[in-house]
């Protein structure tokens, strides 16, 4: 399994993260609050725990709509 990571970063809005964790994670709107403000004071949030294929694809998607909104959120993977 592999756990995707979000980072923060100083230009992404608050409400696109809290979007992509309910869009593309799955996450109700109160545990993607919680996991934005992880990622807002701690610098990174966990997202969840996956196959690789799966984690990859969910990175992915959030690069693709981060990019296409203007966004430089990143995501990334380990191995747990």
């Amino acid at each position: 399994m592999f756990k995707v990571l979000m980072h923060n970063d100083d230009y992404t809005t608050m409400e696109f993260v809290v979007t992509m964790l309910e869009t593309v994670f799955r996450k109700s709107p109160a545990e993607a609050n919680r996991i934005m403000l992880n990622i807002h004071y701690r610098g990174v949030g966990l997202c969840g725990y996956y196959p690789f294929d799966i984690a990859e694809t969910k990175v992915n998607k959030v690069h693709a709509q981060a990019r296409e909104a203007g966004h430089p959120l990143r995501c990334s993977l380990e191995e747990s």
